[in-house]
């Protein structure tokens, strides 16, 4: 973040800090939600033998997302401002392309319909390789099969791994 006090920004008398009054709208986000971080973490459910039970990691995220908040509406006050892109790889007068984004969005919400039926192996295949085809991939195939090894791969680090089980779908009894 730069300190400028040239320029005028949203309102500013020229000769006075910058301000980016955005900020303090995020600010405010992470101000309440680590608030409700915190006060929800005060509602869990603990027993007695764990000393540091499940309420820290709520407590410290909570905390941290407040803190965070307020050094950032602080430093909004004091005219800190973030840089402008540069653009160093990027063409900023070139408009979105909506149409990539609508096909990310369609794989997406395929995937979200489809994955108790087909399983996540074949729906997070589907998930993959649609999303390579997406972002302009050209090789089907090979994404198909990297999909399908991602899928599967993630499917038995999850399920006998970590122990959390997904759905194996049309695969079950194979997988």
């Amino acid at each position: 973040m730069s300190e400028a006090t040239t320029a005028p920004r949203h309102g500013s008398a020229p000769g006075k800090p910058l301000q980016d009054r955005a900020q303090y709208g995020l600010a405010a986000v992470m101000v309440l939600a680590g608030g409700y971080t915190v006060y929800d973490a005060t509602t869990l459910e603990v027993g007695f033998a764990d000393p540091v039970g499940p309420r820290v990691f709520p407590y410290v995220i909570g905390v941290g997302l407040a803190v965070t908040g307020v050094l950032l509406a602080l430093a909004a006050a004091r005219g800190s401002v973030p840089e402008p892109e540069a653009g160093e790889d990027v063409d900023l007068s070139s408009p979105a392309d909506w149409l990539t984004v609508v096909k990310l969005v369609a794989v997406l919400l395929f995937t979200i319909a489809t994955v108790n039926l087909l399983g996540w192996a074949i729906s997070g295949a589907v998930l993959f390789a649609g999303a390579a085809w997406s972002l302009g991939s050209r090789t089907q195939i090979r994404d198909v099969i990297v999909g399908l090894v991602l899928a599967v791969a993630s499917w038995y680090a999850f399920v006998v791994g970590l122990g959390i089980p997904l759905t194996p779908g049309v695969l079950d009894g194979i997988l």
